[in-house]
């Protein structure tokens, strides 16, 4: 590390604190030389365990088992072997907590750290990166919300997506003391202001509203939970049994959205169970999104994207199963439609207006509580002021669909014009444009060891 003017100079700066920073972390920790230097920026003090995996509630599970929930390829056991070291005797095909998850991350991490001996120097700088600048010829240089400077001659861009806000803004007179919405429902603390009898509606019929749902259960609420969502669909279960994944060939497939569809759906027919196939495409979706033209990765977005993820991303059986029963007791009701406005009437509660999907009827739902599970915003520049200010130096570009960046094939991000300073990647949903699926850890652990031994290869 050399100092430059006011700001250090790091060999990689990895910006960001969620799960894609510290898969990025962990692998350049093991290959980087003991010279190298590594700056970590980001001011959320669970480094690493981001929302997801810091909840401690037992009843949020992973979607993805956890033998496949390794932070290294290369070592599939690891999540396995330390959920066993801690008297957690799950095996490979059960479904762990998020909290567990998130601490073996963590634990996962500390180890590397501890090993001073020929290993490179990592520096965690608690704050958040404002600005950008060019002044380091071939470094990049950022500013930091607490007035510092840094430089990096690699970067590696691993800014996640936060909660999305709701899609209309609320009118009327708020309840005297309180507010009657929830805009993020991972503040777990409004969990103990619902009363057991309050009415609660829900946006978003999504993984999120499940969790939630669940949460307001263990919590001792009893009332009605009415879901409204565009379409009314909710997140299927995985298999109770191991189901052999169909084999599929991409490079065989049509190149039309339509086409494509019908093919798997015949696949699907013929097979034992319709996961078979969903679990044949896991490994080679990117490459099939790859091949798909612009146009017809849009009309996937516009028309295909909610029946993909009610199959692509299930939850445990277990717990697909306590959902299911409050379904079938009319506990959760669920409503199709699009939502027209959210009006507050202060003790009354709030209400939600909506357009009934295939109809022109306005209907509503009161409830005492609105809760914002619409998910998470779609990967963009738009939510973060660093990716706006390096959009506006034009180190940055957009992706055509507004799915993160533009980034290549090995995770450098592509400018407008010509070559940025330093050299620049981005890991995790900033890059779902090229990737489409790269949300999950299985997909993010891959990308972040390819961009680590890049970065490793070039020192």
């Amino acid at each position: 590390m050399v100092q430059l003017e006011n700001a250090l100079v790091y060999d990689v700066i990895v910006v960001g604190s969620g799960f894609s920073a510290i898969a990025v972390t962990c692998n350049l920790i093991q290959r980087l030389p003991a010279k190298a230097t590594i700056a970590i920026v980001g001011d959320d003090p669970g480094f690493g365990r981001g929302t997801a995996y810091r909840t401690e509630l037992y009843l949020h599970r992973l979607n993805v088992p956890a033998g496949r929930m390794s932070l290294f390829p290369d070592r599939p056991e690891s999540f396995v072997e330390w959920l066993n070291s801690r008297g957690s005797p799950l095996s490979e095909g059960d479904f762990a907590s998020r909290n567990d998850y998130g601490l073996y991350l963590r634990d996962t991490l500390a180890a590397l750290l501890r090993k001073r001996d020929d290993r490179c120097r990592v520096d965690f700088v608690k704050a958040k990166a404002t600005g950008c600048v060019e002044r380091y010829g071939a470094s990049l240089g950022f500013l930091l919300g607490n007035g510092d400077e840094i430089a990096g001659k690699n970067v590696v861009l691993c800014l996640g997506v936060g909660n999305a806000g709701l899609p209309v803004d609320p009118v009327g007179e708020p309840a005297p003391g309180r507010s009657r919405i929830v805009r993020n429902p991972w503040r777990l603390s409004w969990l103990r202001r619902v009363a057991a009898t309050d009415k609660v509606v829900i946006l978003g019929s999504g993984l999120t509203m499940i969790d939630q749902v669940l949460a307001l259960r263990t919590f001792g609420h009893r009332g009605s939970i009415d879901v409204l969502s565009r379409r009314g669909l909710a997140p299927l279960g995985h298999a109770r049994t191991v189901i052999t994944p169909i084999k599929i060939d991409v490079h065989t497939l049509p190149k039309t959205i339509s086409a494509i569809l019908n093919v798997l759906r015949e696949k699907a027919d013929r097979s034992e169970d319709w996961r078979a196939v969903m679990d044949g495409l896991r490994p080679v979706t990117q490459e099939l999104w790859k091949r798909l033209s612009h146009d017809e990765r849009s009309r996937f977005l516009r028309h295909a994207l909610p029946w993909w993820s009610i199959h692509r991303h299930r939850v445990a059986p277990d717990v697909f199963d306590k959902f299911d029963g409050l379904i079938r007791d009319d506990v959760v009701r669920f409503h199709a439609g699009f939502l027209k406005s959210i009006e507050l009437r202060g003790v009354a509660g709030v209400v939600a207006r909506y357009r009934a999907r295939g109809t022109r009827k306005i209907a509503e739902i009161g409830a005492d509580w609105l809760i914002n599970c619409t998910g998470m915003e779609r990967a963009g520049i738009g939510h973060s002021p660093l990716l706006k200010e390096m959009m506006r130096l034009n180190l940055i570009a957009t992706d055509p669909l507004g799915l993160g960046i533009q980034v290549d094939a090995h995770s450098s991000v592509v400018t407008p014009i010509g070559k940025a300073p330093g050299r620049v990647f981005a890991v995790g949903a900033l890059t779902a444009g090229q990737y489409w699926e790269i949300t999950a850890v299985p997909d993010i652990r891959v990308q972040a060891r390819a961009v680590a031994e890049g970065i490793a290869r070039s020192m």
